[in-house]
C-alpha cells in the first residue's frame, strides 16, 4: 500500500495577510503546494489529503481537483475547534487553531496507512520526499518513526532572523531531543542564535526540523491522548499550541517509538511574509531554469 500525503493547509496566515497556502508563485500561477504533490507524486505516494478549514473546501477544490484529477487519490479533512469529539465536555474559548499536532488529529479516522505530515506553505524538494517514501514502505512500524533533517544553513532567510527546531542525534542517527532556538540568523558568514543577549555558532549542516515527519496511524491514539492533557493543562492559555515536535518528544522521553532523522541536503524555502514571495517565486523560476521542474507543471 503506498503512503499518504497529509498537507497541513487550515492555518490562519495572520502575519502574510491572505491565503499563502493557495496564492500563486510558480509561473502559472502554481501554489508551494503544487510542487510539494508534484514531487510526492513523483516519490511514490499514492494519495493526497488537505487538512483544511471547512469554509475553504471549495477554493481548494476548485483549484487543486483539476490538477490532480487521474493522477493521484485526494482527500480533505477539517480541523474545527470541536473538544467533545476528544471526550472532552469543558468549554475552551479559543483565539486560533489548537496547533499542528492538533491538526493531524483531523485524519485519524480517513487513514489507514502509513503517510507524511508537512506544512502547505514550504518548499521541501524531492529528495526528502522520496526518502520518505522509502521508509514508509520498508522501515516504519508503529514505533519507529521518522522525521527529515534539514541543514540550517539551507533553511535562513534573507529577511531576517528565525526560529529552528535543532535535532540533537545519537550515533545512530535517531532523535534525541528538539530545542526550539529562536533568533538564528548569518553573522559575518556565521550561522549563530541569540540565547539571553549571548550569541552561540551553529555549523552549516546542523539538521533541523522543517515538519517533515513520517508516521503509521497508530500515532493517532497516541496524540489523542496527549491532546486531551495538553487542553485541560491549557485551557487558560487562548494561544496555546499542540506542535507535533511536543509528540515527537513525548514519545521518545517515554520510550514509546524512535524517531530516525533523515538527512538532506535539500534547499529549503518558505513564505511568512508578503515580503517573500519575490525571493520564492525566483527561487522556483530557478529550478525551473536547472530542469528541477517543467514550465508548465500540470501539463
Amino acid at each position: 500500500m503506498k503512503p499518504t500525503l497529509l498537507i497541513l493547509a487550515a492555518g490562519m496566515a495572520s502575519r502574510y495577510g491572505s491565503m499563502k497556502q493557495i496564492d500563486g508563485f510558480g509561473p502559472n500561477g502554481e501554489t508551494i503546494i503544487d510542487y510539494s504533490i508534484y514531487d510526492a507524486i513523483k516519490a511514490g505516494f499514492g494519495k493526497v489529503v488537505f487538512i483544511i478549514k471547512e469554509e475553504f473546501v471549495d477554493n481548494f477544490k476548485s483549484i487543486f481537483e483539476p490538477k490532480l484529477n487521474g493522477r493521484i487519490e485526494t482527500d480533505y479533512v477539517f480541523q474545527n475547534f470541536d473538544l467533545k469529539q476528544f471526550g472532552i465536555e469543558e468549554e475552551i474559548y479559543r483565539e486560533k487553531p489548537w496547533g499542528t499536532a492538533h491538526a493531524i488529529l483531523s485524519g485519524r479516522n480517513l487513514i489507514k496507512e502509513p503517510f507524511c505530515v508537512i506544512n502547505a506553505d514550504d518548499y521541501y524538494g524531492y529528495d526528502s520526499f522520496k526518502k520518505m517514501v522509502d521508509f514508509l514502505t520498508t522501515e516504519a512500524t508503529d514505533s519507529n518513526y521518522a522525521i527529515v533533517g534539514y541543514q540550517i544553513g539551507k533553511t535562513l532567510s534573507e529577511f531576517g532572523s528565525v526560529s529552528r527546531g535543532v535535532c540533537k542525534t545519537n550515533e545512530e542517527g535517531y532523535l534525541e531531543e528538539i530545542t526550539e532556538r529562536t533568533q538564528v540568523y548569518k553573522k559575518e558568514d556565521v550561522i549563530v542564535y541569540e540565547e539571553n543577549g549571548t550569541t552561540y555558532p551553529l555549523s552549516f549542516d546542523t539538521p533541523v526540523s522543517m515538519n517533515f515527519w513520517g508516521f503509521t496511524p497508530a500515532v493517532f491514539k497516541l496524540t489523542e491522548e496527549l491532546f486531551k492533557t495538553f487542553a485541560l493543562e491549557n485551557k487558560d492559555k487562548p494561544k496555546a499550541e499542540f506542535f507535533i515536535p511536543l509528540i515527537g518528544e513525548n514519545l521518545v522521553k517515554s520510550n514509546k517509538a524512535n524517531f530516525k532523522v533523515i538527512p538532506t541536503d535539500s534547499q529549503w524555502f518558505g513564505v511568512t511574509y508578503k515580503e517573500d514571495k519575490p525571493f520564492v517565486q525566483d527561487s522556483i523560476d530557478q529550478l525551473i531554469k536547472s530542469g528541477t521542474y517543467p514550465e508548465r507543471l500540470w501539463k
